[in-house]
């Protein structure tokens, strides 16, 4: 009779073979583990942003699989993004990736906060009124949710310290703080702090001329923000 020769468990990702099939099932390899973490956010943003880099600074014309994503030695620098994206709750993340591409920036630069602020404030000042609306109204839903408030009330009674970080992250736009009774005056009550650190974003002077060039937007603003109370 010939000896029992013991099965060999392969592992599919990376070929390492193991002569219990439990000791494979705990084994995680790298590439195994970028299989198995292919649907988390981070990953798919990543992925995105690896396309986009390859269709916008390659010129690749050919569509890249997420095999090809797992496989490429860019896969952590760009899962690093995704996640970092994430975190800062980046808004309009594929603008954000485009902008970063058109800009030149270096893939390991795109997680510098650096970055992040300048892509911010030029987005802040060309996005649609629509879009900036939006997420102020949410903003202040989400607030009043949380402090048993009415979301007409959110520049009226919130926490300055905690506006002026909604300013600077996008949440609050401009074209909000300016176009409603209860964000001017606001405005007219923070302190030379709170001013020095919101500058950047509601400079003034920069408003001023878009509000004149798109009257339009301007007065649809006011209107929509009107009828939301605020």
């Amino acid at each position: 009779m010939n000896p029992t020769i013991d099965e060999e468990h392969t592992c599919s990702y990376c070929n390492k073979s193991f002569r219990r099939e439990s000791t494979l099932v705990a084994h995680m390899c790298e590439p195994k583990r970028r299989h198995t973490e292919r649907n988390e956010r981070s990953v798919q943003l990543g992925y995105h942003a690896y396309r986009e880099f390859y269709e916008t600074s390659q010129g690749s014309a050919k569509f890249k699989t997420h095999d090809e994503f797992i496989k490429s030695p860019y896969y952590r620098a760009f899962v690093k993004f995704g996640r970092y994206a994430i975190g800062v709750k980046a808004i309009n993340p594929n603008a954000f990736i485009k902008w970063l591409l058109n800009n030149n920036k270096k893939i390991d630069h795109w997680c510098k906060d650096k970055n992040y602020e300048e892509y911010l404030n030029d987005y802040l000042r060309h996005e649609p009124v629509s879009d900036a609306l939006v997420r102020g109204i949410e903003y202040g839903v989400a607030w009043a949710e949380k402090h048993n408030m009415q979301s007409k009330d959110f520049l009226r009674y919130g926490n300055h310290n905690g506006l002026v970080y909604a300013i600077t992250t996008g949440r609050i736009s401009p074209w909000v703080l300016y176009s409603c009774d209860s964000g001017t005056k606001f405005l007219g009550e923070l302190n030379k702090e709170h001013i020095r650190i919101v500058w950047p974003i509601i400079d003034p002077d920069f408003w001023q001329k878009k509000f004149l060039d798109y009257v339009a937007d301007a007065e649809y603003a006011k209107e929509i923000l009107k009828q939301a109370g605020l």
